[in-house]
């Protein structure tokens, strides 16, 4: 590109959009805090006592039920939206996620019985996936390459505060002597993010990629042209680039695959290639053990010998430094790279899985303090690993790697196989815990160990490249390069786009790159 361009509009926009990730996080968050709270089980009639044996098996079945439908609505929210934003913009999908996320909310801190919240995290699941994936895709559909990693990243960090607020709020909801407000009023925070984004939606612009994918270049030039808007560069050649580079390659696209539905990122080799490696992203994040560890925080903790309030606390603290860690992991992201992060936070969580592992089936049951103080520091050295280098890492990747065209799908089938995989652990999570201890750990490390040779084999570096670049490194045609031009290359490029390529006007060019796109179309008839 001309030049590096962040401006205070790609800030506001970021900055509004994750409201989504914040109720993202919150949702998922908020149910580790909410089965750590003694009067939720009093009055869903469950209960945490062992001796009570056929009660607590009958509790933990619907304890899992309750974290596993909630990633079975996720895995619909995900496929759903694929298909809905690519149809009807980001912008619709965004308030229609949010309008959801608040019935769903809504239900859960007025349920009457566990039948209702189970439902109810079902449909809090499918709103929460619906914005997990929509949020990246926008912000990555926006960002300048160069800091691509820091704005997309940004999803990350604040599902994380939605994570951190999560378990604050119920810290201090766990001392009200108000037995209801003790957990409704934490699930019933689950409207207030969602509700805020459909206030700031109105006025976010919607996606120039996708608006261009439309046949409608000028509306997306008005965008571009605000968004990267720069009184230094009275030119404005950052934004007459990339409106070149995305036309021309939205055409290009078009041309080789024209219309593409979800079944395409099967069929179509090239499409398959980054599908294939999307899934192996997302399916290592679960297979690491860390939503697992997220969403058993308090019980885990309460589990090496801490009672009910400092559990609550711990598991605070806890959700408090994975969220300084993913704001880190956003931070040097495009320096580090995509693929070396994620690995170097596996290699790590590794590592104090087994350190975990050894002491809780050496010390788990005893009242030997030191010990499990140390079972507890573990749990925080692995998510300083996973949310100083993975968490970030693997929204910001598969949301760049796909093409225009599919990249709601393909973002979506991610997000699919993200709660796909976090299912069979979740739904065994607890009775594992109960059942076989310690060795239960052991599935988070063997799998995590092939992971990493995997990643490393398959998934190919993005830092640095547009997403319309990117499509060069699954062996697909680019249009038009930008990134790493020799300075004459860039002059005769500039020159060209000054000259006509786009025009001084490039509102004035839309007609000729719909007449390109609708050549395209007839070509693909034939």
């Amino acid at each position: 590109m001309a030049h590096l361009s962040l401006s205070w509009a790609n800030v506001a926009i970021v900055l509004s959009l994750c409201l989504g990730s914040i109720s993202y996080g919150y949702d998922f968050s908020i149910i580790s805090t909410t089965v750590g709270q003694p009067t939720w089980y009093a009055y869903m009639g469950l209960t945490t006592d062992p001796t009570q044996a056929s009660l607590y098996s009958y509790s933990n079945s619907i304890i899992g039920t309750i974290f596993g439908l909630f990633s079975a609505g996720a895995i619909f929210g995900g496929l759903f939206v694929g298909w809905f934003s690519d149809a009807h913009g980001r912008k619709k999908s965004l308030l229609s996620a949010a309008v959801i996320n608040i019935v769903g909310g809504a239900l859960q801190a007025g349920s009457v019985h566990v039948g209702m919240f189970i439902v109810a995290r079902f449909i809090t699941g499918f709103a929460a996936a619906m914005l997990v994936a929509l949020v990246p895709v926008y912000i990555a559909e926006v960002a300048p390459p160069a800091i691509r990693g820091l704005l997309v990243g940004q999803h990350g960090a604040f599902f994380l505060v939605g994570y951190t607020v999560a378990a604050w709020v119920a810290v201090g909801s766990f001392y009200s002597a108000n037995a209801s407000f003790n957990w409704r009023f934490p699930l019933s925070l689950q409207a207030l993010w969602p509700l805020l984004l459909c206030f700031f939606v109105y006025w976010l612009p919607e996606s120039p990629r996708w608006l261009v994918s439309k046949g409608r270049p000028d509306e997306a030039w008005k965008i571009l042209a605000k968004l990267h808007y720069d009184p230094k560069d009275p030119e404005q050649l950052f934004a007459r680039e990339e409106f070149f580079q995305i036309t021309s390659q939205c055409a290009a696209d078009k041309a080789s695959y024209g219309d593409v539905s979800l079944l395409h990122l099967f069929t179509k080799p090239h499409l398959r290639k980054r599908t294939l490696v999307a899934t192996l992203v997302m399916w290592a994040s679960p297979a690491n053990g860390a939503i697992v560890i997220y969403s058993n925080i308090v019980v885990l903790v309460a589990g090496l010998g801490f009672d009910s309030a400092d559990s609550l606390l711990l598991s605070a603290g806890w959700i408090t430094l994975a969220c300084v860690g993913n704001f880190a992991n956003a931070f040097y992201l495009d320096k580090l790279g995509r693929v070396r992060s994620m690995v170097i936070g596996y290699v790590g969580c590794i590592v104090f899985v087994i350190i975990e592992a050894a002491i809780v089936a050496e010390y788990g049951g005893t009242t030997n303090k030191a010990a499990l103080s140390a079972g507890v520091a573990m749990l925080f050295g692995f998510i300083t690993f996973y949310g100083g280098f993975v968490d970030t890492t693997i929204y910001v990747y598969c949301s760049e790697i796909f093409p225009t065209h599919v990249r709601a799908k393909g973002m979506g089938w991610s997000i699919a196989v993200f709660f796909l995989g976090n299912l069979p652990f979740l739904e065994s999570s607890t009775t594992g815990y109960a059942t076989i201890g310690w060795k239960y750990y052991l599935l988070f490390i063997i799998l995590p160990a092939l992971n990493v040779g995997l990643l490393i084999y398959f998934c190919p570096e993005t830092k640095g490249l547009s997403l319309e670049e990117i499509n060069g490194i699954f062996e697909d045609k680019v249009a038009v390069r930008l990134t790493n031009l020799t300075e004459e290359e860039r002059r005769d490029l500039d020159s060209r786009i000054l000259d006509g390529v786009v025009g001084k006007d490039p509102q004035a060019q839309a007609p000729e790159r719909n007449n390109v796109e609708k050549s395209a179309e007839v070509t693909l008839d034939e």
